[in-house]
């Protein structure tokens, strides 16, 4: 379980290094890019490490309604994500994509395992999630978020790597032995 504990914070602390040592992230250069990219690696080795290997008490089991909306949340986090790298018109409505796309999986996830390591991993990345929100709008405001004028295409063509990034981790997680329907 300290693995887990820690590989969540390392993670934590790496992504918000910028945002909480400004002055001293600055003066580290090229160095601190890479000091957070060694810190991020190890944080991931940390936490899947972590939480194969973590165990402790269950408050609450998979349902099937449960199950469904995570499916859902699942999508949304997976749009998200690739809308953020084709910029489509989600874009330009919600502010912080990709940090969505986190708390949509977190939140995804903490439904459907309502264990202590679940609790760890899945709600430590969403406390992650929501400070990095607070933290950079507080130090970039809130600007007027740009328009944009995508065309179907694009918008298309999120959809259909939304889908197909949604069923191959689908069929990953079923591999693995962690069904996500029923």
């Amino acid at each position: 379980m300290m693995m887990l504990t820690l590989g969540v914070a390392l993670w934590s602390i790496a992504h918000l290094f910028k945002r909480l040592a400004p002055t001293a992230r600055d003066r580290m250069g090229d160095l601190g890019k890479l000091v957070v990219t060694v810190a991020l690696v190890g944080s991931l080795v940390m936490m899947v490490a972590g939480y194969q290997t973590a165990s402790g008490p269950v408050w609450w089991v998979r349902q099937p309604l449960s199950v469904s909306i995570s499916n859902v949340l699942m999508l949304l986090a997976f749009y998200m994500m690739v809308a953020s790298s084709l910029k489509v018109r989600i874009t330009s409505m919600v502010r912080h994509p990709q940090l969505t796309a986190i708390k949509a999986w977190s939140v995804s996830h903490l439904l459907v395992n309502g264990d202590l390591p679940s609790l760890i991993l899945f709600g430590g990345l969403l406390v992650w999630a929501v400070v990095s929100v607070i933290l950079i709008n507080r130090q970039d405001g809130k600007n007027a978020m740009a328009t944009s004028d995508i065309g179907w295409l694009k918008e298309a063509l999120a959809i259909g790597v939304t889908v197909g990034l949604y069923g191959a981790v689908a069929h990953a997680h079923a591999y693995l032995g962690y069904p996500v329907h029923g």
